[in-house]
């Protein structure tokens, strides 16, 4: 947008002619009316649509980039409402490449897909995962969410109910529970030592409140069951009981269990290897090319990135 500098307490000058938002509105209404006379063309409109009309502010920007072009004999505008455009065209713009970046990837899944796109149960997803796209804080997760929606269209590893708690967990964790999630997904195994030392990498006290949020971020991660302690298991799956450790009396421990302790180990649930699959894995295998199932629906291979068919 191009503003004229002018006193705090007067109107700023808007070029409604050269305003880039423009280009960007015309493009997303063209991905929404494009090809409609094919089958993928109405696929195409479909998400689109189901994603931006999921975004409440879409609506008021596209009205008042409408009014302000109606109004171009009085080219004024003031600094909140442009300050406001300016805000929202940026997000508009990144709104816009992931809906492409989607788009594109669905393109080269091939056409077994589309039914499942086109489904009212998948458009819900895309609902959903988009209000938690426009609150997300950072792109880190904005991008976890275009990945959740590209490979819940893509797979059924898991049922749309499981998808949706993974949508609650990307809209309820924070970069730093993302972050340990990561570093236990990367080496299954680790301690809160060993994770607090590839993330930080700093000696810090337990009485501190570095450690009382490190503590935190592991006890959400445990009760929303995404990670777990590392145990034994029998030939049936059950989890086997450790057998308790005799401490001969009067030498037990004088101190509570560190924060950052380094012999416990934890790894991630079955549903938290599934949440990382769909969320931080660019495509992760196809309709059709899954077995068994999880909820009851067909399953996909558990390995990060990657087709079914080459598991």
């Amino acid at each position: 947008m191009t503003l004229t500098s002018m006193e705090a307490d007067d109107p700023i000058e808007l070029n409604l002619s050269k305003t880039p938002s423009e280009g960007h509105v015309e493009s997303i209404r063209a991905e929404i009316a494009k090809s409609q006379s094919t089958r993928r063309g109405r696929i195409a409109r479909k998400f689109v649509l189901a994603a931006l009309g999921s975004i409440p502010w879409v609506g008021g920007y596209l009205s008042a980039l409408a009014a302000l072009r109606s109004e171009e004999t009085s080219n004024q505008v003031t600094e909140l409402q442009s300050e406001w455009l300016e805000e929202h065209h940026a997000k508009l713009e990144e709104l816009q490449d992931t809906l492409g970046e989607v788009e594109d990837r669905f393109s080269h899944m091939g056409e077994t897909i589309d039914a499942r796109i086109e489904s009212e149960d998948y458009l819900a997803l895309v609902r959903k995962a988009f209000r938690v796209w426009d609150s997300a804080d950072t792109s880190q997760k904005r991008k976890y969410v275009a990945n959740l929606v590209t490979n819940a269209g893509g797979t059924r590893a898991c049922s749309d109910d499981v998808v949706r708690l993974f949508i609650d967990w990307l809209d309820h964790y924070h970069e730093s529970h993302f972050a340990v999630i990561r570093e236990i997904s990367q080496n299954p195994g680790s301690t809160r030592h060993d994770v607090w030392i590839a993330l930080y990498d700093k000696g810090v006290r337990d009485d501190s409140a570095e450690a009382d949020l490190f503590k935190l971020l592991f006890r959400d991660l445990s009760t929303g069951g995404v990670i777990r302690q590392e145990r034994d298991v029998n030939y049936l799956g059950q989890f086997v009981t450790k057998r308790p450790v005799r401490v001969p009396k009067g030498q037990g421990a004088r101190v509570m269990k560190s924060a950052f302790d380094d012999k416990e180990a934890y790894v991630l649930t079955s549903m938290g290897k599934q949440f990382v699959h769909y969320t931080m894995s660019e495509t992760i295998g196809r309709l059709g090319s899954e077995s068994e199932s999880i909820f009851g629906t067909t399953a996909g291979e558990t390995n990060l990135g990657g087709d079914a068919a080459a598991s």
